[in-house]
């Protein structure tokens, strides 16, 4: 039987499989739409029957890290877990995160007693500080300590331009996990040197969220109007070739050779499979990754000059 392709994390030692799972979409009612527990024990099990071994969550993502302990701590060794710090413990969704030494560790020894686990095998500011901000309180600091402990194997980044190149040149972080899809391309240059110092790459919004089959909804900051606009301008359904869109638009993403992997989410049983049996298929071909390109730099959706 195939299985989905692994690549290394980083300098880390580490194999992820290309296509992660997101757990979002586990956060449940009222942070984001309802989801019974049998729905998530179902889909959770989904994920690690078909191969799928990295998944990501957040301390903030809703009753999320609470299903993954329920259903699938007993598979602990099939599947590696990252989580976030910064987020407060027992705050919703988008409030504001605190980045102090003491709320790391809580939010860390949180995120252990609600997915019973001994230890994260990646912790991850969930905001994209500056310098500054990572020591003033000490939260790089207790964050350090944790790994030391054995608590946390690896420390990353949920990073954005322009905090990105700083951060690569602290020297210090494991993994970064960075929005990145064909039609939203800025942050293509800082992967690459990212990837190049090292460090694990993790991409989010790898298919943008479903945009090509839904306009309406809001990516990052970036509506789907102007998502819309760059797909239309750069006539991407002459490139598909019997293909859906959300198949190219994940396969596109898996050829950067800079990802490690992506963490697409979903609650839905039939979505979870389509996105797997795309990422079987493995990358665009060449030829129509170069034309997507040269079409997407036409469009707007191009790299962002690396500082």
């Amino acid at each position: 039987m195939a299985e989905l392709a692994k690549r290394a994390l980083g300098r880390s030692g580490l194999q992820v499989t290309t296509l992660g799972f997101g757990a979002m979409e586990l956060r449940d009612a009222p942070a984001g739409p309802a989801i019974s527990d049998q729905q998530a024990e179902q889909v959770l099990n989904a994920v690690l029957d078909a191969g799928i071994n990295f998944i990501d969550t957040s301390i903030d993502y809703g009753r999320s890290e609470e299903l993954i302990g329920r259903f699938i701590a007993h598979r602990r060794a099939e599947f590696l877990l990252a989580s976030k710090c910064g987020c407060v413990p027992g705050a919703p969704m988008g409030a504001e995160h605190i980045h102090t030494a003491e709320n790391i560790r809580a939010g860390v020894e949180q995120s252990l007693r609600r997915m019973k686990t001994d230890y994260l095998d990646l912790v991850q500011f969930h905001r994209s500080l500056t310098h500054q901000q990572f020591i003033e309180h000490g939260a790089l600091e207790a964050a350090l300590a944790l790994k030391k402990a054995g608590k946390v194997r690896l420390i990353g980044v949920s990073g954005t331009l322009p905090q990105l190149a700083e951060q690569i040149d602290m020297g210090v972080f494991d993994a970064f996990q960075i929005p990145y899809s064909a039609l939203q391309r800025e942050h293509e240059q800082i992967i690459a040197r990212a990837s190049a110092a090292g460090a694990g790459i993790i991409i989010r919004g790898g298919v943008a969220r479903g945009a090509p089959t839904d306009w309406q909804r809001v990516y990052y900051m970036m509506p789907g109007s102007v998502m819309r606009d760059r797909w239309e301008q750069a006539r991407l359904d002459e490139l598909l070739d019997g293909m859906d869109r959300g198949e190219f638009m994940l396969r596109f993403t898996l050829s950067n050779p800079d990802l490690d992997t992506t963490i697409v989410g979903t609650k839905d049983l039939r979505h979870l499979r389509d996105n797997i049996a795309a990422a079987m298929k493995g990358p665009l071909p060449g030829n129509i990754v170069e034309e997507a390109r040269r079409r997407l730099d036409a469009a707007g959706s191009r790299p962002l000059q690396a500082l």
